[in-house]
């Protein structure tokens, strides 16, 4: 599973990159891995948006490593997606998701379904 990047210009590469970590940050099946892999793309992207690949060899030499580190980066992201869809667990609260409420002695949560309760 190998990911490349289109020739060309070194700017269009960094935005084509950008979008498919964030393409696959939303293959996430829980909702904190999904959102932590979109936060993290856009720090890291915010952060090295000052580099220029346009200058002397040591700037183009430097965007190069960060696509490449970008690249290692999607093909960890899309191995983990793939893991992650094996564990799919209940929708969160902040996803739409089902609720509880508090019930008997123990405090455990009850899940109510859209057909009736558990």
């Amino acid at each position: 599973m190998s990911v490349t990047l289109p020739r060309g210009d070194t700017a269009f590469q960094a935005r084509a990159l950008y979008r498919s970590l964030l393409r696959q940050s939303n293959q996430f099946a829980a909702y904190n891995f999904r959102e932590y892999a979109k936060r993290r793309t856009r720090d890291a992207f915010r952060e090295n948006r000052h580099v220029e690949g346009s200058g002397s060899d040591g700037t183009e030499r430097t965007v190069q490593e960060l696509l490449q580190k970008g690249l290692k980066e999607l093909q960890v992201l899309k191995r983990q997606t793939v893991v992650s869809q094996f564990f799919q667990l209940d929708r969160l609260v902040v996803e739409g998701g089902k609720t509880g409420k508090q019930k008997g002695d123990a405090g455990g949560i009850v899940r109510q379904k859209d057909t009736g309760w558990d």
